[in-house]
């Protein structure tokens, strides 16, 4: 079996003025990570049933690469030389004529490495699954922006009048929840109720809306409130935020 082809011509003895570097063995070790790696590329290449290892012509072939090894001056590794030794008691036990009792205890003298073989051949594809995954560093480069120093300055977002009506909705069903009749009306004004809801947002915080109205004055005051409301919006006396659609509205005092 030739070890290289150099321009259509193969070669099955080394030329005995080829220097070889001493880094350039490591190529020939990276193909076979071990005798059950060159094993399973044997039985690949010439296209074999793996349940049915014909052991003397793979026997051959590794013992081929065993002495191009040895040509290369390669330390052979233990483990190479104990398969070698594996495969020649494999053989011997098939050419030796066996009993019938004895051939139903003892059974295939290859199932041993049969299971070895496919056991390996699940953990390669598993790691060459695994690597074909994407990798942070090979595949996949984690994208870095420098953002320089700046000031984020969120503003309250705007109300939106629907919305306003929607919570005076609200305010007046829960004030006909605490509807009475009145022997007489209640003279209720406009500019005085702006006075009292300015003094109710005197502390410069911010208080839900539906605080600002006083539900047993009836329907009456909570539209007089709700007028004194708009009336200070319009002077932009007071400012209304709302942190999310359909969220409370809540009031507070401009700052003088």
């Amino acid at each position: 079996m030739p070890f290289a082809v150099v321009q259509g011509e193969p070669w099955s003895t080394l030329p005995k003025d080829l220097y070889i570097p001493p880094d350039a063995l490591e190529v020939f070790l990276d193909a076979f990570e071990g005798p059950l790696d060159l094993l399973l590329y044997l039985i690949k290449r010439q296209n074999l049933d793996i349940l049915n290892i014909p052991i003397a012509e793979i026997t051959a072939q590794y013992m081929e690469y065993v002495e191009l090894m040895k040509e290369m001056q390669l330390e052979l590794a233990a483990e190479y030389l104990v398969m070698a030794a594996m495969l020649a008691e494999i053989k011997s036990r098939m050419l030796l004529p066996r009993r019938e009792e004895e051939e139903g205890e003892e059974g295939d003298p290859r199932a041993e490495l049969i299971r070895r073989l496919q056991e390996y051949e699940r953990y390669k594809q598993a790691a060459e699954d695994l690597d074909a995954l994407p990798r942070i560093g090979r595949d996949l480069f984690p994208v870095r922006i420098e953002v320089p120093d700046r000031v984020v300055e969120q503003r309250p977002p705007d109300v939106d009048l629907r919305e306003v009506l929607l919570a005076l909705k609200e305010v007046l069903h829960r004030a006909d929840m605490f509807s009475h009749h009145h022997v007489e009306l209640e003279a209720l004004s406009v500019r005085e109720r702006m006075s009292l809801v300015l003094d109710r947002l005197q502390d410069d915080r911010f208080i839900d809306f539906t605080e600002l109205f006083s539900f047993d004055e009836g329907r009456l005051g909570v539209v007089v409130t709700f007028l004194a409301i708009l009336e200070l919006l319009k002077g932009s006396l007071i400012e209304m935020v709302q942190a999310e659609p359909f969220g409370p509205i809540h009031v507070k005092g401009v700052s003088s």
